[in-house]
């Protein structure tokens, strides 16, 4: 049973919603009421039949257009969910191994200390280059050619494999060429053409111009963060990885986001566009696929695990297959520094607080974007009261601990 949602506790949210998911309904209309949300879509999925649906408030603040049905947005380290399905297929097919040295299809990247960098280093975090050292010219991130023979000089800061820290532009990059260098295609044609196209998926990397009209302009962080090692280090320690990350990456996520320019180009690590219902049909149908979630509890689970420290985030962090897993920080650093789903979820946040995510045990898919950013590098409090309201309709008090072992069960399909 579903019923429409458009005059209820906010004028401004409108869509449909299983009766049995009133809890996701009135927090998505709290986001509005309570917690600054602006403009939003979350999208549920349940063995890719819609459960929740929902939309609403204002896509672009300086005209006071709507968020509609089919309002779409710059989504950041989303993508890379995108991009590490690109990798699993051609891994499926035969094309390329996780264990295979980047350098086997892009020699260049051998340089300088690289040669037993692997694909699957890249996925999980520990390929040991998460930022580039030599300063970058404005508009990096937007020439590929640029960025891909900066990316092959660079030396690697710790013994590949040896840890981890996030790759938040890197990570694109380097398995974007190698794409391309497989494939002959471009990672977002690729993308397009293997993936999104037929499946239906409202997602680009590297927007065509058709769909401009439909973009929800990014409105900037919130500001006051809470001191963190992070910020201390990126503010205070000169050439540290996070001082590199926030100001050695271009001038992309400051003036490039909201321009054409910056949609068109290929930054597979953070420039994908897409709402909820597109980032909730993708994990749909990574569960669906009879190779990546057939028979298995969960494709990026099913290999290596990067789960410790992270060099970058300065922080407890979770990663496998380019994909992050359920981590909870909130006793060191407080609210926006975790991300919690089941124990079997996978998902990647993005900037600000939007997310995808799939729990393979509640055949569960996720989607949640917006275009007013939050604090924190993983969710806040907007995006996690969501991802509790939705494990609550499925009976459960909280997502259910990666550490302790529970498995949800499927008491939705009872009701």
């Amino acid at each position: 049973m579903k019923f429409g949602i458009g005059t209820g506790v906010t004028s401004s949210v409108a869509g449909v919603a299983d009766t049995a998911f009133a809890a996701v309904v009135e927090e998505f209309e709290r986001n509005f009421t309570e917690r600054g949300e602006m403009g939003a879509s979350l999208c549920v999925l349940v063995d890719g039949r819609p459960v929740v649906d929902l939309w609403g408030g204002v896509a672009d603040p300086a005209t006071g257009r709507r968020w509609e049905q089919d309002t779409v947005g710059v989504v950041f380290s989303c993508t890379k969910a995108a991009v590490a399905l690109c990798i699993h297929l051609l891994t499926e097919s035969g094309e390329i191994r996780s264990d295979m040295p980047v350098a086997d299809v892009w020699p260049q990247f051998a340089a300088n200390g690289k040669r037993d960098i692997t694909i699957g280093m890249l996925l999980n975090h520990s390929a040991g280059i998460p930022v580039l050292t030599e300063p970058l010219g404005p508009s990096a991130l937007e020439d590929w050619d640029y960025m891909v023979g900066r990316i092959a000089g660079q030396r690697p800061l710790w013994t590949p494999g040896s840890r981890h820290g996030y790759h938040p532009v890197t990570f694109g990059h380097v398995l974007g060429e190698v794409v391309r260098r497989v494939t002959g295609s471009t990672v977002g044609g690729f993308f397009a053409s293997e993936i999104a196209g037929p499946s239906g998926i409202d997602f680009w990397i590297g927007l065509p111009t058709e769909i401009e009209p439909r973009i929800a302009p990014i409105v900037g962080a919130v500001a006051g963060e809470v001191a963190t090692p992070f910020l201390d280090a990126a503010l205070h320690q000169r050439d540290s990885i996070p001082n590199l990350f926030l100001f050695n990456s271009g001038d992309w996520a400051r003036s490039g986001v909201n321009t054409r320019a910056g949609r068109a180009a290929e930054i597979p690590a953070a420039n994908g566009v897409t709402n909820a219902r597109g980032l909730a049909q993708l994990y749909a149908s990574i569960v669906r696929h009879p190779v990546l979630g057939g028979g298995r509890s969960a494709p990026p689970q099913g290999t290596s695990v990067s789960d410790g420290f992270d060099e970058t985030l300065l922080m407890p962090t979770r990663f496998s297959e380019g994909f992050m897993l359920s981590m909870d920080n909130r006793a060191q650093l407080g609210d926006g520094h975790s991300m919690r789903v089941g124990n079997n979820a996978f998902g990647h946040c993005g900037s600000g607080g939007s997310i995808g995510f799939a729990d393979p045990d509640l055949g569960l898919s996720v989607g949640y974007t917006m275009n007013k950013l939050g604090p924190g590098p993983l969710l806040n409090e907007r995006g996690q009261t969501l991802v509790d309201a939705i494990y609550r309709s499925f009976g459960h008090s909280e997502p259910p601990s990666v550490r302790d072992g529970r498995r949800p069960q499927r008491e939705q399909e009872q009701r």
